[in-house]
């Protein structure tokens, strides 16, 4: 369990390792004090002034995460990659969403191959033939922009490019569906409709979630489910299916986090932080 003694010695660990943490950078309430609120029960409506703050957080988690897919390649590290980003986000008077939310040791996730999500960077060195999501969240100004995409890296087989453009393809879909007035439902339904076309399967457990001041608020499902309630304009969230070329059935390994395929199949995923507009959706992460 994540405890206070815990967080005080990641928090310590954190201060004195070479991606420190800048005095001036401002920071999530849970990195101060190891305590996440509890999830909103539903998705709260921006005023102008937020609305305007999710803008600029997630027009630079678009930044910082093209920062990051430009330095991929064969022999480096997701050590190395977190270390890039880490700086990236100082650099920009960010912080790094991630690094000690309920423990998370890092600054950003990487998955690869069979880890479906909440991959920990560490020492192994990327293959050719692999293929990585990199997800970014900053926490800019008192609010939090979160996106992530799925590479290739070096020459990957014809499966794999298929997933990564397959996971891509139904995320889009997913977005296409939002506006006011639209059923949660919808999301989801469009989601696996697409996911399912493409031969592909959409792993169930791994939600989007309502985002603004707070990093993860209510669940969007990303498969055919039946909530009724509607967008509303001003709502903020994100869209990120993760779509499995085999088992949709994932195991949380000893680390608490990386979550891996039962079967050792390869996940693919993109994700959006998506506001609901009178005129339909402000995808708010694009590139």
């Amino acid at each position: 369990m994540y405890s206070a003694d815990i967080h005080t010695a990641l928090l310590n660990f954190t201060t004195f390792h070479p991606c420190y943490l800048l005095d001036r950078i401002s920071k999530p309430q849970y990195v101060i004090d190891g305590i996440v609120p509890p999830k909103l029960p539903w998705f709260d409506i921006k005023n102008e002034e937020e609305i305007t703050g999710m803008k600029d957080a997630c027009r630079l988690a678009r930044k910082i995460l093209n920062v990051a897919a430009n330095e991929i390649k064969v022999g480096m590290t997701t050590d190395e990659l977190d270390r890039i980003v880490h700086q990236a986000c100082m650099d920009n008077n960010a912080y790094p969403s991630p690094l000690l939310y309920r423990g998370f040791p890092k600054s950003i996730c990487t998955s690869v191959n069979n880890v479906a999500c909440h991959g920990i960077p560490d020492s192994r060195e990327l293959e050719s033939g692999d293929i990585i999501n990199v997800d970014v969240t900053v926490y800019y100004n008192g609010f939090h922009g979160d996106v992530n995409e799925t590479y290739p890296v070096g020459p990957v087989d014809k499966a794999g490019l298929q997933l990564i453009d397959a996971a891509k393809a139904s995320c889009d879909a997913g977005i296409a569906v939002c506006g006011p007035g639209e059923k949660f439902s919808s999301i989801g339904k469009a989601i696996e409709q697409k996911a399912s076309s493409l031969g592909f399967s959409v792993i169930p457990n791994i939600c989007g979630h309502g985002i603004g001041r707070y990093f993860h608020g209510a669940d969007i499902l990303h498969y055919d489910n039946t909530e009724d309630r509607m967008m509303q304009e001003g709502m903020t969230f994100t869209v990120e299916p993760v779509i499995s070329e085999g088992s949709t059935q994932v195991c949380v390994m000893n680390d608490n986090w990386t979550a891996g395929s039962l079967d050792n199949s390869r996940s693919a995923a993109f994700e959006h932080t998506l506001l609901i507009t009178s005129q339909g959706v402000d995808v708010l992460t694009r590139k």
